[in-house]
């Protein structure tokens, strides 16, 4: 006679038990071996980041893309050149966009009792959007090109309903931040996409990059990821492993 827990809807043998424990022994192991990646990852980006060099004024920061400085935070100012807009919602942004929706019928089978009725349900869902932005930027006192920079999250602007069945969904970019860019100055400008951290010093910016939470993240997606192979296993039709016994 097998010795056997039942837990909810589901008996586990002892056999079942050895082979989770195995489980959880291999994903551990595994997970610092791949935590020790991320580690050594962090530690050359960190590395990266404390040469890195630090520009507050327009002045260093012409003076760092003529003479290709390589790698630096920039601290200033971020502005539109252009602004842009759409009519129905005036104002002026550095970036806007339209998000079209639909009010749309769905059907779906639910179960009442004994019986199963068809239910009738709206929803708004997605139809499609466009964007504008401006062409031309001025970061930290200098002129650019609009890509130059990877804009902050778009807010949310407004809804204007078209009809009962079509809306627009407007998000937009205000036309001025001040934040911290990091970027590579090396062939006379820029890198495009530099990653723009709003409202945060270069100071902050960097405490923000060197920070452990990429392996704190890590350990707790793969825990999750080692608790869902336990309990799949356990939930599978594991009579092999008694079988192995004969």
């Amino acid at each position: 006679m097998k010795k056997s827990w039942w837990i909810g809807n589901y008996e586990v043998t002892v056999r079942e038990l050895l082979a989770s424990i195995t489980i959880v022994a291999v994903m551990t192991i595994l997970g610092f071996v791949f935590a020790g990646k991320i580690e050594e990852h962090q530690m050359d980006k960190n590395a990266e980041y404390y040469k890195a060099a630090k520009i507050t004024k327009t002045e260093m920061f012409q003076y760092g893309m003529d003479t290709s400085v390589g790698n630096a935070f920039v601290y200033g100012d971020l502005e539109a050149v252009d602004t842009v807009t759409y009519p129905e919602i005036g104002g002026a942004y550095l970036y806007v966009e339209k998000v079209e929706e639909h009010y749309n019928k769905h059907t779906r089978t639910v179960k009442s009792g004994k019986a199963t009725i068809i239910q009738t349900y709206y929803t708004w869902d997605y139809a499609g959007r466009e964007e504008v932005h401006s062409q031309k930027i001025r970061f930290c006192g200098i002129e650019m090109d609009y890509s130059k920079v990877g804009m902050p999250g778009a807010d949310y602007i407004d809804t204007i309903k078209q009809s009962s069945h079509v809306r627009f969904k407007y998000y937009g970019c205000q036309p001025k931040y001040t934040g911290t860019v990091y970027t590579d100055l090396r062939d006379g400008a820029m890198k495009d996409d530099s990653s723009f951290y709003a409202g945060q010093d270069i100071e902050s910016t960097v405490e923000h990059l060197t920070s452990e939470l990429s392996v704190v993240l890590f350990w707790l997606v793969w825990a999750i990821l080692t608790g869902c192979a336990v309990v799949g296993f356990v939930c599978l039709n594991n009579d092999w492993l008694e079988d192995g016994k004969k």
